[in-house]
């Protein structure tokens, strides 16, 4: 596959994958959201436990939920899946292209000892494992605390997120993580809440009672997908950011992004239900303070990995730069993988270096995220001395 029609899908299914996106998680919102806005009123039809008016592009809307099911099965019924399962279609689609296709460069650790074939089936085994052990935590004796289920499902997520850095390359730990979650939800959706809701619906076209369990146990997941969202997202939009990947304990930052988005999402659901006072007053704080601790843990590297000694000069700052990051930053990169420079970024004078220095801090000297895949062979010594030069204020001589 040339490096144009590879860059090709990728857009066109990242393209496909936000979009999809967008339908699950607004549909998912939506729902989460008129649940808690539902009311008890008058003269409301038996079995209904709650109604909701709202108003939008010009009409009103009157929305009323049944605690099981309605006395008979109406003549249109609207499912919401397609959304969720093209989600997770794209996006894995998306992986296999960007770093199944390209193992070696994106989704292997440097100097793995790994062939790309084993690497994939480590990614692909992954997100089996990661389901069988979350549907088997939501069947276990402790589906009678969830928040203790949660809990340890929190710890199964970080101690994966940590297992998978030992691996893959950091901005692909980051992703697969993501990817693992996303599975969870997916799966949620796929085996469990529409089999139960097409349950209900047998038991109306059928004349029988439905068992109001399955209505119950949707709920439950569907509510573990609601408070997974926000982290999911952010997983996936920090690749873009190697502070976070490519920390050296980003299974840290994965926690706390967790929490973060768990406790902003029960903000909007407390507040959503009519929440007031104290009920809807910590999550920000508390929100703001994880961020904090964010920015700290990430800024807080150590200036230098090994001793840099004698000044570095731009000659041999370029010199490094020439041979471990030009194969790709250049007008015409000599890497097969590329056919212009990424992100438009070339490093072949020192114009061009002093233009990107602090990208280049970023992502070669605080983290491995550059060169990819470690390809090239840089060293610590190279990436310490390429960030005293930059640190020293990019001196000419």
């Amino acid at each position: 596959m040339s490096a144009i029609t590879q860059d090709w899908l990728s857009l066109f299914l990242r393209w496909a994958h936000i979009v999809a996106a967008i339908g699950w998680i607004g549909s998912s919102f939506y729902f989460m959201w008129l649940d808690a806005s539902l009311r008890r009123a008058a003269n409301l039809p038996e079995g209904v436990t709650g109604e909701s008016w709202s108003v939008h592009g010009g009409g009103f809307y009157r929305v009323q939920k049944y605690a099981v099911a309605p006395e008979r099965m109406p003549a249109d019924l609207h499912w919401f899946k397609w959304e969720s399962y093209l989600t997770w279609l794209s996006g894995f689609a998306l992986m296999a292209v960007t770093y199944y296709w390209s193992a070696s460069s994106y989704l292997l650790a440097p100097g793995s000892g790994l062939a790309p074939w084993q690497g994939v089936g480590i990614s692909l085994a992954g997100l089996a494992l990661g389901w069988v052990f979350y549907d088997r935590l939501c069947k276990s004796p402790l589906k009678a605390n969830p928040s203790l289920m949660f809990a340890v499902l929190f710890l199964g997520i970080v101690a994966a997120a940590w297992a998978y850095g030992l691996v893959f390359s950091g901005r692909a730990a980051f992703l697969q993580t993501g990817a693992m979650i996303a599975t969870l939800m997916t799966g949620n959706v796929f085996l469990v809440i529409i089999p139960n809701q097409k349950l209900v619906v047998d038991d109306l076209r059928a004349g029988r009672t439905p068992d109001p369990q399955f209505g119950e146990i949707a709920k439950l997941r569907s509510t573990h997908n609601n408070y997974l969202t926000l982290p999911v997202i952010f997983l996936m939009i920090s690749n873009h950011y190697p502070m976070t990947f490519g920390h050296g304990r980003s299974w840290a930052i994965v926690a706390l992004v967790l929490v973060m988005g768990a406790i902003v999402r029960h903000w909007f659901n407390r507040y959503e239900a009519g929440a007031t006072g104290v009920a809807v007053q910590w999550q920000w704080p508390l929100s703001g303070a994880i961020a904090a601790a964010l920015i700290g843990l990430t800024a807080w590297q150590p200036p230098g990995r090994v001793a840099v000694g004698e000044r570095v000069t731009t000659g041999e700052a370029l010199a490094i730069v020439e041979a471990r990051c030009a194969s790709c930053h250049a007008a015409a990169p000599t890497d097969p993988g590329f056919d212009a420079p990424p992100g438009g970024v070339a490093l072949e004078t020192p114009a061009e270096l002093r233009a990107h220095a602090q990208r280049v801090l970023a992502q070669t000297v605080l983290s491995d995220a550059m060169p990819l895949g470690n390809l090239t062979g840089m060293t610590e010594q190279e990436r310490a001395r390429l960030g005293a030069w930059i640190r020293a204020g990019m001196p000419d001589e």
